[in-house]
């Protein structure tokens, strides 16, 4: 019944989804491809409303929006206190891509990736997320557009169910 208010949300959400990817991978951010792949859109539309929902990893609101740390601020609604971010994902991070410590002279040292790991843990607690924004930007830049378009899509619908009514009788 609202094709093109479909079609228009379902552009826009399309839109959104593909400009955070690439924004990701460009602030390399997401190595694993994990959060990638999890950034998805869900349109609805039912007879009296519609809704537009937008899925990523949990991690990736943190990623976007920033994380201020113990040492470090930055304008996001989300901080470090006395809790140190997890570090086991951190440690095994470390290992696939073989980070180990070294010594003075160059040569590695003893201790494992979980030792890597809560020194990273620690460092990001000090440090904090440096808001990415890779979801916020496409987002707001998409959502400028849409409101024109969706009322382009809605009218185009309307004068479909008025020509149909008008048909019908």
């Amino acid at each position: 019944m609202l094709d093109n208010l479909q079609s228009e949300l379902n552009k826009f959400a399309k839109a959104v989804v593909k400009q955070s990817r690439t924004r990701l991978t460009k602030s390399q951010k997401s190595v694993s491809k994990g959060l990638y792949n999890s950034i998805n859109s869900k349109v609805s539309i039912s007879k009296n409303s519609f809704s537009i929902a937008f899925l990523m990893n949990e991690y990736g609101v943190y990623q976007d929006k920033g994380v201020s740390g113990t040492e470090k601020k930055y304008d996001t609604p989300f901080k470090y206190g006395s809790k140190m971010p997890p570090v086991k994902p951190l440690a095994e991070w470390a290992k696939k891509r073989n980070i180990r410590l070294r010594d003075a002279k160059g040569k590695f040292k003893k201790g494992n990736y979980n030792t890597i790991g809560f020194l990273i843990a620690r460092s990001i607690q000090k440090k904090g997320i440096k808001p990415s924004l890779f979801f916020t930007k496409p987002f707001e830049q998409a959502f400028k557009n849409l409101s024109k378009d969706v009322i382009r899509a809605f009218a185009l619908d309307v004068e479909k169910l008025m020509d149909n009514s008008i048909n019908n009788k």
